[in-house]
């Protein structure tokens, strides 16, 4: 039940994101990525929800909400061909 968010600040952390999506129902994880050469975030994030409703409400909640300054950008995360969902997490 993954949920992709972009458009993310450069100074966001995962546990703001948790907070934001538990608004919504139960976080399972979030995971932030960042460029290992620099340790920067990647300004996207997956947030991994408890069940498919929960994934629905917060995706339709927080699309186009401003945080940080930025307006998200919030999808229902597509998992490659031949991968199960929790290995994008």
């Amino acid at each position: 039940m993954s949920i992709y968010v972009s458009n993310l600040s450069d100074e966001i952390q995962e546990d703001d994101l948790k907070q934001m999506f538990s608004k919504y129902g139960s976080v399972v994880k979030v995971r932030l990525p960042i460029y290992r050469a620099t340790g920067e975030g990647r300004r996207f994030a997956f947030v991994e929800m408890e069940t498919d409703a929960e994934k629905a409400v917060a995706i339709h909640s927080l699309l186009g909400t401003e945080y940080m300054s930025r307006n998200l950008r919030v999808n229902k995360a597509i998992t490659k061909v031949g991968k199960s969902s929790s290995s994008n997490l």
